[in-house]
């Protein structure tokens, strides 16, 4: 099976946590060894949103503050490269026109943003769109994806299945911008939904959930 990974930087990165990224490296590598072929997309997380502030008090515009959001979601892809070895391609892939050829070497593949304008979600949809993946799992800070917000809403409902369009009636934010922070990015949303690909997001704080996935256990949310 040929899987994108979209590991959230709200899991990694917010704060930096070692343990779960070489947890997320181990996984990863058991992948391999079960035969998939596997592309990871890592985030910026809080630091990133953390720079975007910075250049917003300078005043920079908001191409600015997302070029600055991509050179932190590259830094953990770059740590995430170096903690996989050997298993890795041999530097993270800046453009999607290199992911063929990285996955081509039977290696790893590790990104983190593209350009300005869209988010790492965005970047893993165009990525499994490209590389006509058959899975993208989606490792975020919640169980999967709920009715409404369950930081804000005490009987929230995790929605075990439902349809893209269900999905961008569920999301508050319907397009991009700058340090977005929902389970899913509309505009990956889009992509997905026209290219009809499988999404599973899963509690990422677990990343046994990612196998499980992977085996077609019933976890988090399966959107279609």
């Amino acid at each position: 099976m040929r899987i994108v990974l979209r590991m959230g930087g709200s899991v990694v990165a917010s704060p930096v946590n070692t343990d779960l990224m070489s947890k997320y490296a181990e996984m990863v590598q058991t992948l391999k060894r079960q035969g998939h072929e596997v592309a990871v997309v890592v985030g910026g997380g809080a630091l990133a949103r953390e720079f975007i502030g910075i250049a917003k008090k300078l005043g920079l515009e908001e191409q600015v503050q997302d070029e600055v959001a991509i050179s932190v979601s590259r830094l953990f892809a770059q740590l995430f490269l170096k903690t996989i070895g050997e298993i890795g391609c041999e530097k993270v892939v800046v453009a999607l026109d290199d992911a063929g050829d990285c996955l081509e070497t039977g290696k790893i593949l590790v990104m983190g943003g593209l350009k300005p304008g869209i988010t790492t979600d965005t970047v893993a949809a165009f990525l499994a769109e490209r590389i006509k993946a058959d899975l993208l799992i989606k490792g975020t800070d919640q169980d999967g994806v709920y009715n409404k917000d369950p930081r804000k809403h005490g009987d929230a409902v995790k929605l075990d299945n439902l349809s893209f369009d269900d999905l961008t009636e569920v999301f508050s934010e319907s397009k991009h911008k700058a340090g977005i922070h929902q389970v899913i990015d509309p505009e990956a949303i889009k992509i997905m939904k026209h290219n009809r690909m499988k999404l599973i997001v899963v509690n990422g704080f677990k990343p046994e959930n990612i196998l499980a996935a992977v085996n077609g256990e019933s976890v988090g949310t399966v959107v279609t």
